[in-house]
């Protein structure tokens, strides 16, 4: 795996949205942002990222719109689903994403 792929990416987005849920605090968009130590991907694979979270139900209270011929996201109150919960703590491809992360000590901080 790779710090770019998918699953390593939606398993960071979602553990951070599970821990941020568990301390009661409202996620931070810097952390969540693309082109960053957490994201280091392009504006237009994050929006896909948000954009395929949303539509399985794995995280509510994003908008994905189109913008200007792109796809904007729009903050509603973002949060992980019980679906999502479940996909990050199941999924086999979640679980190796995980063991990726914590082999090069990059989880979630505080988690």
């Amino acid at each position: 795996m790779a710090k770019n792929d998918y699953f390593v990416l939606a398993y960071r987005l979602l553990a951070y949205l599970y821990d941020c849920l568990k301390k009661e605090k409202k996620p931070d968009w810097e952390y969540m942002m693309y082109e960053t130590k957490q994201f280091p991907i392009s504006e237009d694979y994050f929006v896909y990222l948000f954009e395929q979270l949303c539509n399985g139900g794995y995280i509510e209270g994003v908008l994905v719109f189109p913008q200007n011929g792109y796809c904007g996201i729009k903050d509603t109150g973002i949060r992980i689903t019980p679906k999502g919960i479940e996909f990050l703590q199941e999924n086999s491809c979640m679980k190796r994403a995980a063991q990726f992360l914590k082999s090069l000590k990059e989880a979630v901080p505080g988690l």
